[in-house]
């Protein structure tokens, strides 16, 4: 719910504390990197030393850091917010999907509970832009950061009463080490393209990425010496979980970068209101959550292999869509594609999450849970950095050279109508290469799957099916 609304804020927040075009991604995208980098680390904690002390820890922390982003009065403030918000937002993902593999060890009532449970991201996706549109009808912009004081609130009261305590009793130690690297590593690396695409290529900007690739290296080849790795790359052996995880990764980075972009469009472009541009996206929100809710049962009847294909292809083809929409028009194309795509997007969301936590004996399941969720956090957050920093350089280079985003052009005083026409022109034309891409990359990694994940046989699956049923009765 704060991520979709704050794509909305944007247009809001850049005209209120005027944030650079660098300052401007990194208010959206420092929470999902910080999120990315401690994932791993505080799954593994959470093993250790209980999973709902983590979610409830957690909790205070998000609600804490949506507090201070509610009254920043600066773009440093916020991003500082947004990164205790990613913080307190580490603690929570893994423990509580860990704590949903817990409780239902029958893999149907396991995988439906997953789908619900991703289903409820869906749900937040849909009605956080509605309830951040009417407040930003009426409100300042940090109100859609305290929409997220309730929930907390709720939430730090109720949990330790309902749900109970999990941890395993060998979890093995935390590498303090590959902590660090994973972080630093990928804050340099992200870092060096959001400058390139912000001011251009420079020394000083190639140096800090490369240095940024060579700490993820260390990352990597230190995973495969430790015992108890923060990382298992051992997983990745298996082509199913591999192309999983892989989905999880694309589809958030695809999802992210769509929904910023579009929310732009529509109302930069466009011309329509915060709530109006909420409500358009309704329809493709329904269907996401539908689809997260329905994936286990569609599953059943065609198989994880086929429904995992076919996510990719909805993902590919809804993402195509985009490229049917002009500075004129646009709103028929955008509500078919949130529609198309959301079916993809349900389905990876349900399967990526169970394939992880059914991988995995069940004291393990934090640290399952952690690299499916640090996919999808990783790929929120690199959806922003990479495709939105692509589609600021596609504006930078076809733009007015006014100024650095299409909102800080607009608000330019004096800007002929020319002026005005030639940014909408750039803006739309930085959206269609950076979907064209996140398209091209969908439907790339669906014939991979068709290569790589194994054709399921049909008669075991039907006898497990029947298996399972008679052993819930």
């Amino acid at each position: 719910m704060d991520g979709s609304v704050l794509y909305l804020a944007m247009p809001s927040i850049t005209s209120a504390i005027t944030p650079s075009t660098d300052q401007a991604l990194w208010i959206l995208d420092i929470y999902g990197f910080v999120v990315s980098s401690l994932l791993i680390a505080f799954g593994n904690l959470g093993d250790r030393y209980g999973r709902l002390k983590f979610l409830v820890t957690g909790a205070a922390v998000f609600g804490a850091g949506s507090a201070g982003a509610a009254f920043a009065p600066n773009p440093e403030i916020l991003i500082a917010c947004r990164a205790l918000m990613g913080l307190g937002g580490a603690t929570l993902l893994p423990a509580g999907l860990a704590i949903i593999g817990n409780l239902f060890h029958n893999p149907r009532q396991r995988s439906q509970a997953i789908g619900i449970f991703a289903a409820t991201f869906a749900a937040g996706f849909a009605a956080g832009p509605v309830i951040g549109g009417l407040l930003l009808s009426r409100f300042d912009w940090g109100s859609v950061f305290l929409i997220n004081l309730p929930v907390v609130v709720l939430f730090v009261a109720f949990a330790p009463v309902l749900l109970r305590e999990v941890r395993t009793s060998n979890p093995g130690r935390v590498d303090a080490v590959s902590v660090v690297l994973s972080a630093v590593g990928i804050l340099l690396a992200v870092y060096s393209v959001k400058t390139a695409a912000a001011e251009g290529f420079s020394a000083t900007q190639l140096v800090i990425g490369l240095v940024g690739v060579a700490v993820l290296v260390w990352f990597v080849r230190r995973q495969l010496t430790l015992e108890y790795p923060l990382l298992d790359l051992r997983l990745f052996k298996d082509h199913v979980f591999a192309v999983a995880i892989l989905t999880g990764l694309l589809s958030l980075v695809a999802w992210a970068a769509a929904g910023y972009l579009s929310g732009m469009y529509l109302q930069s472009v466009l011309g329509y209101s915060v709530l109006t541009a909420a409500l358009l996206a309704l329809p493709g929100a329904a269907v996401l959550t539908a689809s997260c809710i329905g994936a286990s049962g569609v599953v059943d009847r065609i198989g994880k292999r086929s429904a995992l294909i076919a996510s990719h292809f909805f993902m590919g083809f809804g993402l195509l869509l985009l490229l049917l929409t002009s500075t004129e028009h646009g709103v028929a194309a955008f509500i078919a594609s949130t529609v198309v795509t959301g079916v993809g997007y349900g389905f990876s969301f349900s399967l990526v999450a169970d394939t992880a936590v059914a991988a995995v004996p069940a004291e393990r399941a934090g640290s399952a849970a952690s690299i499916a969720e640090t996919s999808n956090e990783l790929g929120n957050a690199l959806g922003i950095s990479l495709l939105g920093s692509l589609a600021a350089l596609v504006f930078r280079l076809a733009g007015p050279d006014v100024a650095g985003t299409l909102d800080e052009t607009l608000d330019t005083p004096g800007l002929s109508a020319a002026a005005a026409a030639e940014a909408k022109d750039a803006f739309l034309s930085g959206l269609h290469v950076a979907v064209g891409v996140a398209s091209v990359l969908c439907l790339a990694l669906g014939v991979l799957a068709l290569r790589w994940v194994p054709k399921e046989d049909a008669t075991a699956a039907g006898a497990g099916a029947e298996t399972e049923t008679a052993a819930t009765h």
